[in-house]
Formats: C-alpha cells, structure tokens, sequence
C-alpha cells in the first residue's frame, strides 16, 4: 500500500534514500575526530530522520495514531537514557543499543515473511528472500542476546569472568549447525507449514532464531570482562550486518547503506582495539584474559618494593615540575574524578607547568572513553596526545600521575614474553623521572596480572579514591599558590 506521497514517481524515494545514504557517510566521517564528533552525529540523525520519514510517508505501514505512540514512546525511552546514563556506564548503553538493533533486525525479517505469505502465498517466498531472512534471524538473534550477556558482565550483573566447560567449542557449533539446518529448510521448504492451522506462520524462521539466540549467550559467556570491549565492537559489527540484511528482505536501499556503514565501521573498531591490545581476534574470542594472578608472585613483586606517598607530597613534586603528563584509566571514570583532575591541570596551566594527558587506545572501557570523560570536564583535546604522540615525550616528564589506569601502564608487555599482555603498546611512564600512581590499593587490572610499575624505584602509590585523591591534590595545590 503507498502512502501519502506514494503517488510520486520511484525515483524520489530512491533520491530521498540516496540524501539519507550521504548524510550517513558524512556524519560517520565527522564522528571519527573529537571535535566534528558531535556535528557528525548530529548530521546522522538528520539522515536517519530523512530516511524514516520518507519510509512512514510512502508506505501505509501502520495507522498514524500507532506511528505517533511509537515514536512517542521510543523519544521517551531515548531521551531519558540520554539524560540519565553515566558516562562510566556508556560502554554497556551501547550494547544494549547493538543488541535492540539486531533484534529489532531479526523480527523485522520474521515480520516480512508472515506479510509476503499470508498476502502472496508461499510463491512470494524466493530463495533468494528466505535466505537473506535466515541470514537477518542468525545474526541479528545472536547480536540482541550476546549484547544482553555483554552489557551484562560490563555492569556488573553478569559474572564477567570467563565461564568456560568441557567440550564449549562442539556445543556451539552443535547450535550454529542447527541454526543453519533450519535456515536450509526454510530456503527449500517455505511453504510446508503453510497448511492450516498454521496458515500465515512460519515456524521454521523463528526456530532458526531460538537456536542462534542460544548461540549469542554461548558466543559471549565464555569471554572474559577485560575483552567485552572488544566483543561489544563486533557486535556493533554485527547489528549493522543484520540491518543490512534486513534491508536485502525489504529491498530498502537506506537500511542497506545505513547497516553497511556500521558493520564496516564496527569491524575496523574491533580490529583497531584488538591492535592495540596486540591480539587477535580469534585469540579474544577463544583465548582468557581476567585470570587471577596468584598472590605469590604478587608477593614477589611487591614485598618491600612499595613506596607510598601523600598528597602533601605529591604537591611539592609538582611545585619544582615544568612538564607533567596524566595518564586516566578507568578507575578515574568510576571515581567520576576527571573534573578534579581537570582542576588540578588548570591549576599547573596557570603556574606555567606544561601538562598533557596520555591516552591508551583502550583505556576504560571503549576507544575514545576518556577523551569523553576529559572533554566532559572542559578539558581541551589539544591537551590529549595519543600514545604514539606521548611515549616519546615521557624521557623529558618531571611528573607522570596516572589514576585509575594498571595495564595500559604495566611494563610485563615489553619485558615478559609470556605475559598475557606481551606485546601490547603500553605507555611508558617509567620513562619519566617520577610516577605517581593513584589506585586504590594494589589489585591486578583486566588482565589479571601483576604490575612491576608500582615496585619501581621512580614510582610512588597515592593509595585512595581517584576522586577524593585528586580533589585532596587540588586543595593542596590552591593553599600553596
């Protein structure tokens, strides 16, 4: 059925869709530098708008009034996440996005074949249709529940250790063959449970959605809370596939740009992280990080190694430094202490100290989680170096302070081979003449291992609370200035 300007020629909304396609391409564009990110998002909601509105007018999908209470509803929900979310809980917010779309993926395709059938009859249902509804359903089932369990072990909800069991891997292609069985039997036989009393159902499709949504809790249980980053990027990957998908089943031109650019897009994040933490892909999803370091080699590490220090202390390194580097992790974020530390940067500005902020690829919990945090707390992006811009410059350092972060600053990755962390670019901090190291105590990171930093001769530990440390350094600061 068309709508209220289904009357024009195809060629507008073909037009419509294509200004839709280039807003999306521009504001992805945009959103890969800090200071055009919030243009670029502005300008893909412009296109996402033109691309909804367009379809809403030229096809009768639904009444008005159940079009409006949608989008009245789903303003709502969007809006107060908007408002409410933490930037520290941002990483699992985007999860759950990932999984809503795929959802929203696989129901639409189920959607369409109930349509085309109880309209047109089993003829309407091509193989070249069913085969890209079974593709939708696979992975937009494991993109909603996979999302769930990652958002899950990233909130603390879910046990974000590894749950691993004898003979995982056979069980999970076990359901993958399943799920793709059922996909063969759609393809070949759609109209077999056509017949009364199941006439307009397709069992078959949701069957092949009930085993891959087994197979997205098993996809992602087994990983560890220090790889969900990681995992929640190829799940961003995979929302846009099953979009794009979905939009093949609708013969959409804008779903199938739009789902395009975001399973390309999150399939280079997850490449870049993975990069960054030098392992690969296979290694996430099979491999273990998290394990426990065993407390005697802890012990030997750490024993009479450690060197406290106050923030009175830390002040009067501070009053004879000219360049200072500040390294945040994500102990800064769940401290909500970036707005101390920004202070603290101002305050060292005004006296003429020159001060930058190193940031790790992988800091927190996605790529870019601190240069939002910072940028929250006015922080300017000119101050924020890369670690490739910063590790050269920490030889010439008086001061590194790094809070919250542990191995993005651990030394086992250039020092030890069998390190689960070998060979992932760290930042160098030791480099500098002194190290502040703010953490709360001396607790392994992500990867469950030991920390050489915090036993080094130029390092000191300022046990506390990131923010309450920060704030502490801040009022120590402004008394003596």
């Amino acid at each position: 059925m068309t709508g209220v300007i289904g009357f024009l020629p195809e060629s507008v909304l073909a037009f419509a869709y294509l200004i839709a396609g280039i807003l999306f391409i521009q504001g992805l564009r945009d959103m890969t530098h800090p200071r055009t990110a919030i243009r670029g998002n502005k300008i893909s909601s412009l296109g996402m708008a033109v691309a909804v509105g367009v379809t809403m007018l030229w096809f009768e999908i639904l009444s008005p009034l159940v079009l409006l209470a949608a989008l009245v509803v789903g303003t709502g929900v969007g809006t107060w996440l908007a408002i409410t979310v933490e930037t520290t809980e941002m990483p699992q917010l985007v999860g759950l996005f990932n999984g809503f779309g795929g959802g929203a993926s696989a129901l639409v395709a189920g959607a369409e074949l109930i349509d085309l059938f109880n309209q047109e009859g089993a003829g309407a249902l091509g193989a070249d249709l069913t085969a890209a509804a079974a593709v939708a359903g696979i992975i937009g089932a494991i993109t909603f529940w996979g999302s769930l369990v990652a958002a899950g072990k990233l909130h603390g909800v879910v046990n974000d250790s590894a749950v691993r069991y004898t003979g995982e891997q056979v069980v999970k292609a076990i359901v993958l063959l399943t799920a793709l069985a059922g996909s063969a039997f759609l393809v070949v036989q759609p109209d077999l449970f056509g017949a009364a009393p199941l006439a307009g159902w397709i069992p078959a499709y949701w069957f092949i959605v009930a085993a891959a949504s087994v197979l997205g809790v098993l996809l992602v249980i087994p990983i560890g809370g220090a790889d969900m980053p990681v995992v929640v990027a190829l799940l961003n990957s995979y929302s846009g596939l099953a979009a794009a998908t979905t939009g093949f089943v609708l013969n959409n031109t804008a779903l199938i740009i739009a789902g395009t650019l975001v399973g390309a897009s999150g399939l280079i994040l997850t490449v870049i992280m993975c990069n960054s933490m030098n392992r690969s892909l296979t290694n996430v999803l099979f491999g273990g990080w998290g394990e426990e370091a065993e407390s005697e080699e802890m012990e030997d590490i750490y024993e009479g190694q450690i060197m406290s220090t106050s923030p009175e202390e830390v002040e009067m390194l501070l009053d004879t430094a000219q360049r200072v580097v500040i390294v945040p992790g994500y102990g800064m974020a769940v401290a909500q202490a970036q707005h101390a530390v920004a202070e603290l940067a101002d305050l060292l500005d005004e006296n003429d100290v020159d001060v930058e902020f190193g940031i790790h690829p992988v800091a927190g919990r996605m790529p870019g989680h601190m240069n939002v945090l910072l940028a929250e707390a006015d922080v300017s992006y000119e101050r924020m170096r890369e670690l490739e811009e910063v590790n050269p410059t920490f030889s010439q350092t008086d001061v590194v302070i790094v809070t919250g972060a542990n191995d993005v600053v651990n030394p086992k990755a250039n020092t030890d081979d069998s390190s689960p962390i070998a060979g992932m670019p760290v930042l160098n901090v030791s480099d500098a003449r002194t190290v502040i190291v703010n953490k709360r105590s001396l607790s392994p990171g992500f990867s469950g291992i030991p920390n050489p930093l915090f036993a080094e001769d130029n390092t000191n530990m300022l046990f506390g609370d990131a923010k309450d440390s920060m704030q502490e350094l801040v009022n120590q600061y402004e008394e003596n200035h």
